[in-house]
């Protein structure tokens, strides 16, 4: 039985144009392309219910359609599910408390590297991996970097999405200040970056203890160096020259910023950029479908587009995605349900319609949906089709583990940054810092 969110219904998102509307129409009847594959045989438990948690949305269709193909697994199964949306920044203490006491949600859709701090503690998800593997042309590469356990072919979480965090930037103030786009060298995005301050249109990025924007800014800075926390053999290297480089060029790029960016949450330059306080930022498309969206800035979302971050030293675009990541633990108490679930949220007539009413905010995982009409829908959103394909990853070089969860989610690499931005370290102090940091966690 189909569920379909009414008109009225659909007049209550943030994203509520004639146009977005019939994109997710278009989405409903759009055929993606798939391969014949025999689903997992999970038979649901009797008397299952589910209780699902997952990141707070920042476009409101995010959790207007997922609450919808959770009431659609709901009546289609007879499984009651509750589905409770949590701040960025307390998914993971609550998926801790879950961890240590055996008791809290079924289904945990985390970040990134949360499955790897926990591997141990969880079901294996191969068999859902497999299948939609097979079904959906195969998994992009930080879906499956993040899914499997490292060293093995074995799936501890079901990626469901990535938000990548390329510059969104005003047009008309890049011009203005001298550019016909983003340039890739670390030279001339500084003189833009002091071009756009001197003309009072300055730029921000993330310097405070964000899950997504923060250690956004962190790794671009490192990798754009061709640096890295940790080497192939998964050995702190952060230590090195081209952290001390990536360390000094922030310190002549950050006084081009807005102030306050050593505060700033993964909120915060959204809130600065549509109120016109910043012109240029790394941010996920909420950004720009709040504003397309709004009668109020859609001039601001006219005048905005989107391009890869900085490349700098590095052979390819330096950025990566915040995953949200599904898991179950071993503690579930009804664990053919909760597998069931995240299976039937990735299928195409689940997936699809929620993929385009957030105009890809959560970047694909499986390569079918490259396919998805949301992509050619609006230029402006290109970069973001890419999102679960770029090869750079928590830990990079590194494999993913436990500890690179925790270098995460304890914001080692930004606080090095923060550090020298903010003037309590020099570049040297800073890099010691966080080497020491790391190797308490990297043992």
């Amino acid at each position: 039985m189909a569920y379909l969110i009414t008109r009225r219904d659909g007049l209550k998102l943030a994203a509520a144009s004639a146009a977005t509307l019939a994109l997710v129409e278009e989405a409903r009847a759009q055929q993606i392309p798939t391969q014949p594959a025999e689903p997992p045989r999970l038979p649901i438990e009797s008397g299952a219910s589910l209780r699902v948690i997952r990141p707070a949305r920042f476009v409101e269709p995010d959790e207007t359609f997922f609450r919808a193909n959770a009431e659609k697994f709901s009546r289609q199964f007879n499984v009651p599910v509750r589905v409770d949306f949590v701040g960025w920044e307390d998914i993971r203490p609550q998926t801790a408390v879950l961890a240590n006491t055996g008791t809290g949600p079924d289904v945990v859709i985390g970040w990134s590297d949360d499955p790897h701090i926990y591997a141990d503690r969880l079901l294996d998800l191969s068999d859902v991996a497999e299948y939609l593997g097979k079904k959906y042309g195969g998994w992009q590469f930080l879906a499956e970097k993040y899914g499997k356990r490292h060293g093995t072919n074995n799936w501890i979480g079901i990626p469901l999405g990535g938000s990548t965090g390329p510059i969104v930037y005003r047009i008309s103030a890049v011009k203005e200040a001298g550019f016909d786009k983003i340039p890739d060298s670390h030279e001339d995005f500084l003189r833009l970056c002091q071009r756009l301050k001197e003309i009072g249109k300055p730029a921000g990025f993330a310097l405070g203890n964000a899950v997504g924007d923060g250690n956004g800014t962190a790794n671009w800075l490192t990798w754009s160096h061709n640096s890295f926390l940790t080497d192939e053999q998964g050995r702190v290297a952060i230590n090195q020259p081209a952290t001390i480089q990536a360390l000094e060029y922030l310190q002549k790029l950050y006084p081009t910023f807005v102030p306050g960016t050593l505060s700033w949450l993964d909120p915060t330059n959204n809130r600065a950029y549509a109120a016109q306080e910043c012109w240029l930022t790394p941010n996920g498309v909420s950004l720009y479908f709040a504003l397309k969206n709004d009668p109020n800035t859609r001039h601001i979302a006219e005048d905005s587009d989107h391009a890869n971050m900085p490349r700098g030293l590095a052979p390819d675009a330096p950025q990566t995605a915040t995953i949200i990541n599904a898991m179950v633990f071993r503690s579930a108490r009804f664990p053919n349900a909760a597998k069931a679930f995240i299976q039937f949220m990735m299928e195409a007539e689940q997936y699809n319609p929620w993929l385009t009413a957030c105009l890809g905010y959560w970047s694909h995982p499986l390569k079918a949906y490259d396919n998805s009409a949301v992509w050619d829908s609006d230029p402006k959103i290109a970069v973001y089709r890419r999102g679960l394909d770029y090869r750079y990853w928590s830990g990079y070089k590194g494999p993913i583990t436990a500890a690179t969860g925790t270098a995460a989610s304890e914001y080692i690499l930004i606080q090095m940054y923060a550090s020298v931005a903010g003037g309590q370290a020099t570049p040297q102090q800073a890099v010691a810092e966080a080497e020491r940091r790391a190797r308490r966690i990297f043992r």
